[in-house]
């Protein structure tokens, strides 16, 4: 999680708007790449076992490396859609990029203002002990599922610190109300 110090260089992306400030920046736990690191090791793992069994034929050390290579491309492939999946939060909305493999991606743009309610929760006994958990944000249409967050609740906190902020729901004045209702 990335909080922005006034001394720091401003974080820009694509599509904000002009009087938007970046407030915060985060993104999923690296357990959320857990099947980057199954792909690495299995295709290495059974790669290695041919020349495990037989040491003293060196054709079968081609193997490993094989599998090395394979399960680095795995990774990479996981790797990517991790790093370049990120949570922004800026003075007017709430935006979820999620990329999935090298060609999918996904935005999802939330305005403060329609953020009802905001929860936490460390689902298990792993994610208490790893450090993630999960923030739900309820909506009128429906719930946000940010899952496996790094931090739940540094970033929650900070979530709620931007929202008594900036999240505060359009005020209506008295006349406006009984206007509306005539």
């Amino acid at each position: 999680m990335k909080k922005r110090q006034s001394s720091q260089k401003p974080f820009a992306f694509q599509g904000q708007f002009p009087d938007e400030e970046v407030l915060l920046v985060f993104r999923r736990h690296i357990i959320a790449m857990r099947k980057g690191f199954y792909a690495l090791a299995i295709p290495f793992v059974l790669g290695a076992i041919p020349y495990l069994l037989f040491p003293d034929r060196l054709e079968f050390l081609w193997f490993p490396i094989i599998g090395l290579g394979l399960g680095v491309l795995g990774f990479l492939y996981h790797w990517i859609g991790w790093h370049f999946s990120v949570f922004i939060v800026t003075s007017k909305r709430l935006r979820q990029i999620r990329q999935k493999g090298l060609f999918s991606r996904s935005m999802i743009d939330l305005e403060l203002h329609k953020i009802q309610n905001t929860s936490v929760s460390s689902p298990s006994f792993t994610a208490s002990m790893l450090g993630f958990g999960t923030i739900v944000i309820q909506t009128y249409v429906g719930d946000l599922m940010l899952d496996r967050i790094e931090h739940p609740q540094k970033t929650y906190d900070a979530l709620l610190e931007v929202l008594h902020e900036y999240g505060g729901r359009e005020q209506t004045t008295k006349g406006e109300y009984e206007e509306a209702i005539q």
